[in-house]
């Protein structure tokens, strides 16, 4: 059983959670991530590590309520337990001096580039940081970002906070400002991450993607997280989850993505129902 120490409400269905894992807190490193298990009969989902204390020997996850897990997992608070988590699974972040890196965050997204974005700047690279949410009630992580960053941006699709548009339309201001870029790491929503990958393709900026695909049992074992890659079939859970965006077939991601909408809406909704009736 794993102990939840802290808890607490980052933004609207967002909670962040600093969970006493000390074996996982002395190996993860930033990239990496977590399958958990809320109980003896729930389903096994992937979580990637925002931050650890091998000192304390805690990890610390941010999660967005989306799913009949998620919400679940919102409703635990400090001094509950988690049957299983297993980790850390993926191979690292390729963390290394190359000059000017530009990390994109898209909503919860922000809590999987903070550590990426922490450990560049400590190598010696200049951080600019663009980190994009729906609207400004949603907006998490901004300070622990700026603290990283010699540059942050944050972007709302409504224009509530910050700049109105979406981080692509930031990162293509920057481009065409003539901004001297390395890198692109971008992390978050599928179709983000291909826009992303689309804007910086022409130019040559070397760009590196977290794939978000369906996952199982997170040891390559079970094909469930397969992706394309240069035309290759690929395990996100052994061989990423980063990957070169710029060969990843992202309309197929999508696709596999949407796969179980349907059962997933009706577990949430049972899920929801069974609560307001308890």
């Amino acid at each position: 059983m794993f102990k939840i120490l802290e808890r607490e409400t980052l933004a609207e269905h967002i909670n962040k959670f600093v969970v006493e894992a000390p074996l996982i807190a002395k190996k993860a490193l930033p990239g990496q991530f977590v399958i958990l298990r809320l109980h003896e009969k729930g389903e096994r989902i992937p979580i990637t590590i925002c931050e650890t204390d091998p000192e304390k020997g805690t990890i610390t996850l941010v999660v967005q309520e989306v799913g009949k897990t998620t919400y679940e997992l919102g409703t635990y608070q400090a001094g509950d337990e988690i049957a299983d988590i297993i980790g850390p699974l993926g191979k690292p972040a390729e963390i290394e001096k190359v000059g000017t890196v530009v990390a994109i965050g898209g909503g919860v997204g922000t809590a999987i580039v903070y550590p990426e974005a922490k450990a560049f700047k400590e190598k010696g690279n200049y951080v600019i940081s663009i980190i994009g949410f729906r609207s400004k009630r949603f907006v998490i992580l901004e300070e622990e970002m700026r603290k990283v960053s010699d540059e942050l941006y944050v972007t709302t699709d409504d224009g509530s906070y910050g700049m109105k548009g979406f981080v692509s339309d930031k990162l293509k201001e920057l481009i065409e400002e003539g901004r001297k870029i390395d890198l692109v790491i971008a992390i978050g929503p599928a179709i983000m991450m291909k826009v992303v990958s689309d804007l910086t393709r022409p130019y040559g900026i070397k760009t590196i993607v977290s794939l978000n695909s369906i996952m199982v049992d997170g040891t390559g074992m079970c094909g469930a997280c397969r992706v394309e890659v240069g035309g290759k079939t690929r395990f996100a859970c052994v061989d990423g989850p980063e990957f070169d965006g710029h060969q990843v077939d992202f309309d197929l991601l999508i696709k596999r993505l949407a796969m179980y909408k349907e059962e997933e809406r009706i577990a949430l909704e049972r899920y929801l129902k069974e609560r307001g009736k308890a």
